[in-house]
């Protein structure tokens, strides 16, 4: 389409100095950075996902080099404490316990549980303490951070009997 003083050229008008898109060339520029931006989104290198992945798990993995646990006030050390870890990294979670915000103390100081298995250990840069309260049928898990507690139950055999 070619006016005097006007050519259209893929939605980009050139007249004389003046230089300017219009609404077509608006959305095709659009169009292009947004599949851009799906694509990236969509097909994140695996490294990328699972670091995504770690930081929102619930249950995560314990590291024997990060990790201190402490049964009846004193450190557990050695196979005892690598036989922990792996017992506590193949548990399976059975539910996620909802924590409102001034129930955390009900989570964290059970009266009728004994003294739970407490372990101390960093993910990335935060300090995480993690409580253990077996039971017969299950096991309750209390992670705390500074800001937040989260509850949940899994299921361990050898964490039950043990517990």
């Amino acid at each position: 389409m070619i006016k005097i003083g006007h050519v259209k050229l893929i939605g980009l008008y050139l007249n004389g100095n003046r230089r300017g898109f219009n609404m077509t060339g608006t959305a095709l520029v659009l169009t292009i950075l947004l599949g851009a931006v799906k694509i990236l989104l969509t097909c994140l290198p695996t490294g990328a996902v699972n670091k995504l992945i770690d930081r929102f798990e619930m249950h995560g993995k314990l590291d024997g080099d990060t990790t201190a646990v402490f049964k009846a006030g004193k450190e557990m050390e050695g196979q005892e404490k690598r036989n922990f870890i792996e017992q506590f990294n193949s548990s399976t979670v059975l539910k996620k316990y909802y924590v409102f915000p001034g129930n955390e103390p009900l989570f964290l100081n059970r009266k009728n549980s004994g003294e739970p298995i407490r372990i101390e250990t960093t993910r990335g840069r935060k300090k995480q303490t993690i409580f253990v309260f077996p039971y017969q049928t299950h096991v309750d898990v209390v992670r705390q951070s500074k800001k937040e507690v989260i509850a949940y139950s899994v299921r361990s055999k050898t964490l039950q009997l043990n517990g």
